[in-house]
C-alpha cells in the first residue's frame, strides 16, 4: 500500500522588474545636465578666434615735461568672425615695475599712455604690449621693446666723443680768435630721443664691418637697415651740444661744429627764448 505524503508546496518565481528604463532615464538626466553646463560655459566663455590677435605693435615716444607720452599702434592679424570686444594696451618701464594699462574699443588701432620720464643722463628701457579681448578672455599678447635717452653734458677741455653713441656728453667750447665770456650752461639738442634696442647686435656688427661709414640716411629718423629697430626707429642716436654764455650769446661746442644736422638744430635753437 503506497505511503501517503502531503502535497508539496509549489514555489512560483516572480519575474524581476526590468531596470533598464531607470538607467536610461538617469543617463538622459545626466546628458541634459551636461548639455546645460556646456551651453552655460559657452555663453560665459565663448571660444576666441585664435587668429584675432594683435600684430605689428609699435611705439612712438615723445617727451612731455617729466613724463613720456607713448603712442602705441597695432593691427589685427585676422579679424575672423568679427572684431574683438576690446583691446588691452600696456606700457611699462624695465620689467614692469612701473606700468600703465588701458582697455579700448575693439575697433581702435592706437592708444597713448603716459609714464614717468628718465632723469637727465639716463636711458630708460620699456615695452608696449597689446592683446585682443573677447568674452572676458585675452588672446595672445604681442609686445615690442623700446628705449628712450635723455642726455646730460658737462664741460671738458678734452675732445668730445663720438656723437652717435648715446652716452653722457662732454661739451668742449669751439675755439675762437677772441676770448669768450664764461659759459652759463650747456644745452643738449634734442633734449630726449627714442632709440630702438639693437636686437641681436646687428647695428654694432655693421659698424664694425664698415669703419668710417655713417649709419645715417636721415639723422635720428632713418639709418641703414641693420641699424633700424622693431619700432621703425634707429638703434643709434646723435645729440648736439651748444653753449649759452653769461652775456646771453649762444655758440656751438666743438662736437657740434661742421655737423650739418647740428647746424640745423643750432639755427632753430638760437631763435628760441631762453628758459
Amino acid at each position: 500500500m503506497p505511503r501517503w505524503e502531503p502535497p508539496q508546496e509549489q514555489v512560483i518565481e516572480k519575474p524581476k522588474p526590468r531596470r533598464w528604463p531607470a538607467v536610461v532615464l538617469l543617463l538622459a538626466i545626466i546628458a541634459v545636465a551636461g548639455y546645460g553646463l556646456w551651453m552655460m560655459e559657452r555663453r560665459l566663455h565663448p571660444a576666441i578666434n585664435p587668429a584675432a590677435t594683435a600684430a605689428d605693435v609699435r611705439s612712438d615716444i615723445s617727451g612731455a615735461g617729466d613724463s613720456l607720452d607713448v603712442a602705441v599702434s597695432w593691427r589685427l592679424a585676422d579679424v575672423g568672425a568679427g572684431l574683438p570686444d576690446s583691446m588691452r594696451v600696456e606700457v611699462g618701464r624695465g620689467g614692469g615695475e612701473a606700468s600703465q594699462t588701458h582697455v579700448v574699443a575693439g575697433s581702435q588701432r592706437s592708444d597713448t599712455l603716459r609714464i614717468a620720464a628718465p632723469l637727465e643722463g639716463e636711458t630708460v628701457s620699456g615695452y608696449s604690449c597689446v592683446a585682443a579681448v573677447r568674452g572676458g578672455r585675452l588672446a595672445r599678447e604681442r609686445c615690442t621693446p623700446w628705449q628712450y635717452v635723455r642726455p646730460s653734458a658737462e664741460l671738458s677741455t678734452t675732445p668730445a666723443p663720438d656723437t652717435t653713441a648715446h652716452r653722457q656728453k662732454r661739451a668742449t667750447p669751439a675755439p675762437s680768435a677772441a676770448a669768450q665770456p664764461a659759459i652759463a650752461r650747456i644745452v643738449i639738442q634734442p633734449a630726449g630721443q627714442q632709440v630702438d634696442p639693437d636686437l641681436g647686435g646687428k647695428c654694432a656688427a655693421w659698424q664694425r664691418d664698415n669703419p668710417g661709414r655713417s649709419v645715417w640716411i636721415e639723422v635720428n629718423r632713418k639709418a641703414v637697415s641693420a641699424c633700424m629697430g622693431p619700432n621703425g626707429k634707429p638703434t643709434v642716436v646723435q645729440f648736439c651740444a651748444f653753449a649759452l654764455l653769461v652775456d646771453g650769446r649762444r655758440v656751438k661746442t666743438r662736437n657740434s661744429t661742421d655737423v650739418p644736422y647740428c647746424q640745423a638744430l643750432f639755427e632753430t635753437w638760437v631763435r628760441e627764448r631762453v628758459t
